[in-house]
């Protein structure tokens, strides 16, 4: 394996900052004496590696609320191993409370990453993080730095319950919600459910986004073995992350960075183990912007090839009938998982734990069948997301077809188009608007710059009086996003978005639309002469920020096909270390 040398204590680079004696220099004298301040002794640090420890807890993040106690636990696994932990609060990135989208801060908390990393004296890093935007984005900034790197997933919450049944996160909240418009249960049971429905820290314990991402931190080969399904608030979690410490210390002392693990082979992994999980769409977006960071080219052709050839094993909610992350952790977690598809991996690649993908898993198991499906009794035979072309979509759009209703994934219908999310509110309820099982809801101004941030706004509801006759999927079409807790024929991510003049701009009420999952098709049934003409008479919307950290973004931010990076972050180049001298 590359790196396995190491740095002896004058090469590691937070010598640059501290040197070892009054003849390095008025800097170094000065860093030691700040050092002394906070106090600390020389022998406690001088000499070993620093490791940063980048905490996204804060009060207002109940999927991170137990971070604050993990970090000591990292801690004390790095102080064992020999080296020196230092705790930095980053943003915290809540997406139950920020607004309009955590989504549109995920760049900022990645430049935050980066930029720390690189102008203090540290030598390597632990990532605590875990809901769904802080993973790409610890690991985005990660990896421009390129220092070696350990992630310690948040952990998924604890399942819900209520009156007997098994709650999921998001996932229940959609059903319940929808059964309490349609006058199935009332106020009382939904004041109830309020209680039950998110029990602990931690994030959501349903296959949604922050499960999909951290399994595939994990499949990348980013965490310890098993990391990934581990409950927050299991002991175990608190001993996986002080082994996230002590092995930290010796990534830094075998100078294995992150671009030794971030290769093409490991996104090629990371995507296989999404699609078979059966998770988010939104790791679409997040696998291409962190696999473009570590100087990867990897796009949605790349996942529609790889989800021909994976079947959908994991039997987790939304896209499974019945589990949730408790159940697949105990049935064997990601590497029991991983074991069933070894055929499909690259088992001869470096992770943070082992020098191959094939030690790592030496040994995995599955002990629940029903859980972690075996191949010949999948959940389905392709991986559960699609990446859908057609005049509608030049750039793509991507659906998640195994929680979709399969009459639907084959449908022409007319379009109801909505402006916005706020109209969208206001009006689809009327049954003035006429609305039947058969239209294709449309919603556009949600993508990266018209949300703005591409809020996930695509679960668009079904309109209240048809949910009182029995309607629970329509076909449903937007330039946003979705929750990965979330279900239905939702057509998500349309890129161009409408707001910079993407085909979904000229989409008009009455329209036919054609969905045609198995053709990977999503078509305008309007002829290429009417839209020219529509396209001539399109005018730009305003911009949505004038200045500021928006304004940053709406110049900067790329469109969903190629991740939503920021164009001056995504590019290539190198940035030097600073002077510390």
């Amino acid at each position: 394996m590359t790196g396995t040398g190491g740095p002896s204590p004058r090469e590691l680079r937070s010598s640059q900052w501290y040197g070892d004696s009054v003849s390095a220099g008025l800097r170094s004298f000065s860093h030691r004496a700040r050092t002394r301040q906070l106090g600390y002794l020389p022998e406690e640090h001088l000499g070993k590696p620093v490791i940063a420890v980048l905490n996204t807890w804060s009060d207002i993040n109940p999927c991170h609320s137990h971070l604050r106690d993990r970090a000591q636990a990292v801690k004390r696994g790095v102080w064992q191993a020999g080296g020196f932990p230092l705790e930095f609060p980053v943003a915290t990135l809540s997406e139950t409370f920020q607004k309009p989208t955590p989504m549109l801060y995920r760049n900022l908390l990645a430049m935050e990453t980066e930029e720390l990393l690189r102008s203090y004296p540290v030598d390597g890093a632990v990532l605590l993080g875990g809901c769904d935007k802080t993973t790409p984005a610890l690991l985005m900034g990660a990896a421009s730095v390129d220092l070696p790197a350990v992630f310690v997933p948040a952990g998924p919450m604890l399942p819900g319950h209520w009156r007997g049944e098994t709650l999921g996160s998001g996932t229940d909240m959609w059903k319940y919600w929808d059964d309490h418009r349609a006058g199935l249960i009332g106020d009382c049971e939904l004041t109830e459910l309020e209680s039950g429905l998110a029990r602990s820290p931690g994030h959501c314990m349903t296959m949604g986004t922050a499960s999909t991402l951290t399994a595939a931190a994990e499949a990348l080969g980013v965490t310890v073995p098993g990391a990934s399904s581990v409950p927050a608030v299991d002991s175990g979690h608190d001993r996986m992350a002080a082994a996230s410490g002590l092995r930290i210390v010796e990534l830094v002392r075998r100078d294995l960075r992150l671009s030794h693990i971030l290769t093409p082979e490991a996104f090629e992994d990371a995507v296989t183990t999404v699609l078979g999980l059966g998770g988010s769409t939104n790791a679409v977006i997040h696998l291409i912007a962190l696999a473009g960071r570590a100087g990867v080219k990897l796009t949605l052709d790349d996942f529609d090839r790889i989800a021909r050839t994976v079947p959908v094993l994991a039997n987790v909610r939304p896209g499974g009938e019945k589990y949730l992350m408790e159940d697949f952790h105990f049935a064997g977690g990601l590497p029991g998982f991983l074991s069933r598809i070894t055929d499909l991996l690259h088992l001869d690649r470096p992770t943070v734990a082992h020098d191959t993908l094939r030690e790592q898993l030496a040994g995995a198991r599955v002990h629940h069948d029903d859980v972690i499906r075996p191949r010949d009794n999948p959940v389905a035979e392709e991986g559960g997301v699609a990446v859908l072309r057609g005049n509608l979509c030049p750039d793509g759009a991507v659906i998640k077809h195994i929680a979709a209703d399969p009459r639907l994934l084959r449908h022409t219908g007319p379009a109801v188009v909505f402006d916005d999310y706020r109209t969208m509110q206001r009006t689809i309820h009327d049954p003035a608007l006429g609305i039947t099982p058969d239209h294709v809801l449309v919603l556009r101004g949600a993508g990266p710059k018209g949300g703005p941030g591409m809020p996930e706004y695509g679960m668009l509801p079904i309109p209240d009086h048809l949910l009182k006759q029995g309607v629970r999927d329509m076909v449903r079409i937007s330039d946003a996003r979705m929750s990965g807790t979330s279900y239905g024929t939702c057509v998500l991510h349309v890129a161009p978005e409408s707001h910079v003049g993407g085909p979904l701009a000229l989409v008009r009420t009455g329209d036919l639309i054609t969905l045609d999952v198995a053709e990977r098709s999503l078509r305008l049934d309007v002829s290429d002469e009417e839209l020219d003409r529509r396209r001539a008479e399109w005018t730009a919307p305003p911009a949505r920020y004038e200045r500021g950290y928006g304004a940053l973004y709406s110049e900067q931010i790329t469109q969903a096909d190629t991740g939503c990076d920021f164009a001056f972050l995504a590019r290539p180049g190198t940035v030097p270390d600073p002077y510390a001298g």
